[in-house]
Order: structure tokens, then sequence, then C-alpha cells
């Protein structure tokens, strides 16, 4: 099950972030089962989203299958964090760093683990690609090559994803919690994230 969205400060993610490297699972569906799949699309929480934790919420599906599911909230930005307060507490050495990193809130699942959902312009071992265009990298190294300007074009850091059970997500779309529309970038890497849920409801009607 979901564990609940955490309203804790800023600073409780700096002493608890770890970017240990998480791996997906990418079984196939088992023989005669047929899985509708929406990894790469976005779920989007509709009005009849009954968890006040995930109002107006927009989920960027990474996995899917009957083994459950995964994804990550992007547009819920919790604040900048600098690199060399995080770095500090990471114990990594890197003076090259300058700036800070917006984070985000990607859900109340595992809340000191670090996701890049980036562009696929620049890759590093351990990236994934798991949407068109659009890659997924949990390794710390993309901290230290965004923190040195030569990280992805576009991309979203968040802390925590949103997990659900075997059947879970089914039965919540079934409840009309969530609506499915398809992925892009102006949502995924949206300049204005508090605009975002707007623009995806209004494209209900069109994209299913």
């Amino acid at each position: 099950m979901r564990a609940a969205r955490g309203r804790w400060p800023l600073l409780l993610f700096f002493w608890t972030l770890g970017l240990a490297s998480m791996a997906l699972d990418t079984a196939e569906a088992r023989a005669g089962e047929k899985t509708e799949s929406f990894a790469g699309q976005f779920l989007v929480a509709s009005e009849r989203m009954g968890d006040p934790r995930f109002d107006q919420t927009i989920v960027y599906m990474v996995e899917h299958n009957e083994e459950g599911a995964m994804g990550l909230i992007v547009n819920v930005p919790m604040g900048e964090v600098p690199f060399e307060a995080l770095f500090e507490r990471l114990g990594i050495d890197d003076r090259k760093a300058k700036g800070g990193i917006s984070v985000f809130y990607g859900g109340p699942v595992d809340p000191g683990r670090g996701f890049f959902l980036h562009s696929t312009d620049v890759m590093i071992e351990g990236s994934q690609t798991v949407g068109k265009d659009v890659a997924l990298t949990t390794v710390p190294g993309m901290l230290s090559v965004v923190s040195q300007g030569k990280g992805p074009a576009h991309s979203v850091f968040a802390l925590g994803y949103a997990g659900w059970a075997p059947k879970q997500l089914e039965s919540e779309l079934a409840r009309d919690d969530w609506f499915v529309i398809p992925a892009d970038k102006s949502l995924l890497f949206a300049e204005d994230p508090a605009k975002s849920w707007n623009r995806a409801a209004a494209r209900r009607g069109t994209d299913l």
C-alpha cells in the first residue's frame, strides 16, 4: 500500500538522503496474462481522488505490470538545495559544484532515495530509458554531472516515489481516482509545475 505523504521540512531530507541505486523489476507478464502497461505515460489524480495527500498530482509512470507499478510525482516542487550542502552530507568531494538544484516530492515511498528523470541527451552508467526520449537515473553520479553544468537539457530530481501493489492501481483506476494521458516534455519538465495539473486535466477529454 502507498505510504502516507510526508510534510516534513526540506532539511530533514538532507539528513536522510541516500542515492543508492534501485534496480527496476523488468519481468514480463506471465504467459496467458494480458496487462495493459501505463509505463511512459502520465497518471493524473482526478477530482474524485479521495486521498488528499495525492490531490492534484501528476505521476510519470516508470513501470507497470502484473507485479505492481511505480512512478514519480513531477509537479510538487519542495524547494532548492545548495549543491555544497548536499554534497557535504553525502560525503562527495566535488569542489566544482556551483549553485543548487530544485528538489521535487517524488512520492511517499522511500523518501530518502533520489531519482533523476531526464532527457536522453546525457546518459551515464546506470541510466535507463523508460519512455520516449526519457531516462531514469538513480545513481549519484548524475548529481555530480548536473552540478558541473554538464547535465541533461531537461531533468527532474525527485525524492521518494509512488508505488502500488499488484492490482492496486487497477482498483484505483476503476474508482476513477486517476486517469491516464500521454506523457510529454512540456508537462514532465514544466517551467511552472503549479499549473501542470490544470493543463493535464484539460487534456482528459482529448487524449483518452
